[in-house]
């Protein structure tokens, strides 16, 4: 057992100012406890105990170049000697808002904010004034940020609380909830062409947007079946309503060009966040010239810290690093990835165990589950969550880290070695299990 001394001291102390001792509650989930680091170098994470981990967390998303690279250091060491915010308009802010129209295929016109639920929130507003609509359509097991008319269906445990399909009921996801805030959002399974297209059929006409995870990540890696994404593109096409692609996960992750690069589908607006800055706090949304010329003619969006030049600083290094030589990093970040997923598969069949691995190389997933495959969110209630909680717990103390809820991140800077190294891990930890 590692010792975690000092991180659970300053755990203790954080908890009598800091409500439930952090702050995101995600990271309440961590086993033994929640984890107290001093720095980051490449794929590696030191704790305040002087401990080491090969770091697949990469801070729930973000740290697609890995901790603390040298470009990014500079360019951001740079621009906090000039100044760190000026309520005003800067050169940086412009360069990077072209290279993203540049590279991702929907993008025609950017807002800088600050978080995806911010970015998300704002598309919603933006269809309703574009479209003269109110409902929102969205899917069983996507996260689309934290608010009110966000938090909805984004886990429901089991389907006497969602309700039968295709058609589930809206879930809330937090208490204090407003009771009426799933009023205008209509909830269905992902990859079930035939429900969206009845949904549509009956309320195509009320309907200003539909927001999905091009490729679902929340609620377990899932790519969409074939046809999926081209038939939401067509129908919403045909009834007027606005797509709209959540690729705060996917965006500059999945590929250079984001997952709508990748899998040929173009959304009318996209939301943007994590890889984009390499974990400088910086979300971005836009899309379509016609839609996103409301903002700012009608349609209220504004915050403080928006388009701050130290986050822009670091988005525009990372871009310029992801976007080298056409992206080549992606070929050794998906190589890297594929290669530990199937290190994982092989170390769970050689302890026996039922594990089962999707993913594309900079994200994956990791189930204990007799399934051969997830397709769709409901399929995540034949999986033992627990015992994943205890395999997480286990490779953290063989020196791995990993979100408990199974996904990992993989980064331009995790090596073979590291792959060596966590399937050592796995291998062990699934031995004892």
């Amino acid at each position: 057992m590692r010792d975690i001394t000092r991180s659970e001291q300053l755990w203790t102390r954080a908890r009598k100012h800091l409500a439930a001792g952090v702050s995101s509650n995600i990271r309440l989930q961590e086993r033994p406890a929640p984890l107290y680091f001093s720095h980051g170098k490449g794929s590696r994470l030191f704790d305040v105990d002087g401990n080491e981990y090969i770091d697949y967390v990469a801070a729930y998303g973000p740290l697609i170049l890995g901790h603390s690279h040298p470009e990014l250091v500079e360019a951001v060491q740079r621009q906090v000697a000039l100044g760190q915010t000026y309520g005003g308009q800067h050169e940086i802010e412009v360069e990077v808002a072209e290279k993203i129209c540049a590279l991702v295929p929907a993008m025609d016109v950017v807002r800088f904010c600050g978080s995806g639920s911010e970015a998300n929130h704002a598309l919603f507003r933006l269809a309703r004034a574009y479209t003269g609509r109110t409902k929102i359509v969205r899917f069983e097991g996507h996260y689309h940020g934290w608010l009110d008319d966000q938090i909805i269906s984004d886990h429901p445990h089991s389907e006497e609380e969602a309700g039968a399909l295709p058609f589930p009921q809206p879930v809330l996801g937090s208490k204090g909830q407003l009771p009426h805030a799933a009023g205008e959002t209509l909830v269905l399974p992902w990859n079930d062409l035939d429900a969206f297209s009845r949904l549509m059929e009956r309320e195509g006409q009320n309907v200003a947007a539909v927001i999905t995870e091009p490729i679902m990540c929340n609620g377990g890696f899932i790519l969409p079946k074939p046809g999926f994404l081209e038939g939401l593109r067509d129908i919403c096409t045909r009834e007027s309503s606005l797509l709209i692609f959540d690729e705060v996960i996917t965006g500059f992750r999945a590929d250079l060009h984001g997952a709508q690069g990748l899998l040929g589908v173009t959304p009318d607006l996209v939301t943007l966040g994590k890889a984009v800055a390499n974990g400088f706090p910086l979300s971005v949304f836009g899309g379509r010239r016609d839609t996103m010329d409301l903002v700012g003619s009608g349609v209220m969006h504004g915050g403080t810290y928006n388009g701050n030049p130290i986050t822009l600083a670091a988005a525009n290094a990372t871009l310029d690093v992801l976007s080298r030589d056409n992206g080549a990093v992606y070929e050794q970040i998906r190589a890297v990835g594929r290669s530990l997923m199937a290190g994982i598969r092989q170390a769970a069949q050689a302890a026996g165990q039922s594990v089962l691995v999707q993913g594309i190389g900079p994200v994956l997933f990791a189930w204990f589950t007799d399934l051969s495959e997830i397709t769709t969110f409901r399929d995540n209630w034949a999986c033992d969550e627990d015992k994943y909680a205890v395999f997480q717990g286990k490779l953290i103390n063989r020196g791995v880290r990993t979100i408990p809820s199974g996904r990992w991140y993989v980064s331009a800077a995790h090596t073979e070695e590291d792959v060596r190294q966590t399937v050592d891990a796995v291998g062990q930890a699934l031995k004892e299990m």
